[in-house]
């Protein structure tokens, strides 16, 4: 309008301003507002409040600078650029499979790693080896076991740190392999004397012995019972954490579907935990099923060990758009082995299949050597 001389932006903020107030005074006069106080925890309460009060504030929030351009980049683009130079912007943790490491350099922080697989073919055995190597590198690692106790956590992650440090020998097929304690023998309390005294040693100095730290969130934790995405940052923060990982995605509580279709809350989810690990700069390996085919058996009779494809990712398949890596697993323990491979790479490497020797109840989990590398390890 000719006779007002105030900028468009400034009309646009005072606008905004006032919305914002209004919404906030329209939210505590509700009868929803006084629902939930009564209903919820003091913590559920603060969680629902702060949701309802971001939404607010993204509604009503005028932004006068959007992304970057060359006006603006110069400077911002130049710090990043040192920052990553000396290391402090970005991580890459290696991986405990070394084909991985020589084809996609490691997994870089900001970024999520779907690792998916059938039921009971080792899907959460192969994201803890790379979280536990992740913390010999000195990563701070988040694990939200959210199907498993923590004592059964504990004892796989002693024990295949006990493997690494190779603690005892286990037989395969007539060969001797450096491994670690029995998992079954600790889990029920059965290892014999020497192997006890051994046990509890390890368990006092393994803490010395791992440069980074490991935190476990387990189902039956008693203070675990909001597993959003807001309570999983918090936990970020709290330990300061470097690669996180969650066992198993679908058990999150799912964001709310606002696109009202079919599998939109998993959707939603899987977006918004992509924005975590860039907002956190965090690894965050996201553990999901693969869809159930028809096996075949090898001439030997054994079960053929396939890697489960692309199409087969199962709950939802945004993941697979989130992902910066689809890492498949197929094992069988009593094969003795496995295959890892990845079916998405930004970066490259898809169609990478490594074979691993597979025994964790020993903790002997890693890439079949070949060549002289393989005859010298099993002392002929």
């Amino acid at each position: 309008m000719p006779e007002v001389s105030d900028s468009y932006d400034y009309l646009a903020r005072k606008i905004k301003s006032y919305s914002a107030k209004q919404a906030v005074e329209e939210l505590f006069v509700t009868k929803t507002f006084e629902q939930k106080y009564r209903e919820l925890s003091g913590e559920s309460f603060l969680d629902w409040l702060q949701t309802e009060t971001e939404s607010i504030k993204m509604r009503t929030s005028v932004r006068n600078k959007v992304g970057t351009n060359f006006t603006n980049v110069t400077e911002k683009f130049l710090s990043e650029y040192d920052r990553r130079k000396i290391g402090e912007s970005f991580r890459v943790w290696k991986s405990f499979l070394p084909e991985i490491n020589e084809t996609i350099g490691g997994y870089i922080s900001s970024n999520v790693y779907v690792v998916y697989g059938k039921p009971g073919r080792g899907k959460s055995v192969i994201t803890l080896m790379e979280a536990i190597e992740a913390a010999t590198q000195g990563a701070n690692v988040l694990i939200w076991a959210m199907e498993m106790g923590w004592f059964e956590v504990w004892v796989r992650i002693f024990v295949f740190i006990s493997a690494k440090q190779g603690v005892t020998t286990a037989h395969l097929h007539g060969f001797d392999l450096t491994a670690g304690f029995d998992s079954s023998e600790i889990r029920y309390g059965k290892l014999d004397k020497d192997f006890e005294e051994a046990f509890r040693n390890f368990i006092a100095t393994v803490n010395d012995q791992i440069e980074g730290n490991i935190t476990v969130r387990a189902v039956d934790d008693t203070d675990f019972d909001n597993r959003s995405l807001r309570a999983l940052e918090a936990d970020i923060e709290a330990t300061k954490a470097d690669v996180v990982v969650l066992d198993p995605f679908y058990y999150l509580d799912y964001e709310k579907n606002t696109s009202k279709t079919a599998g939109g809350d998993a959707a939603a989810t899987s977006m918004k935990l992509r924005h975590l690990a860039g907002r956190t700069q965090t690894v965050i390996f996201a553990i999901t099923q693969a869809d159930e085919t028809k096996e075949e058996k090898a001439e030997d009779g054994n079960r053929e060990i396939v890697l489960p494809e692309r199409k087969d990712v199962k709950k939802t398949t945004q993941l697979i758009q989130d992902a910066y890596l689809l890492i498949g697993v197929d094992t069988d323990y009593k094969q003795g082995r496995g295959l890892v491979g990845i079916n998405k790479g930004r970066d490259g490497g898809e169609g990478l299949a490594v074979e691993i020797l597979y025994i964790p109840q020993v903790g002997v989990v890693k890439q079949l050597e070949t060549g002289e590398a393989a005859v010298s390890q099993f002392d002929f």
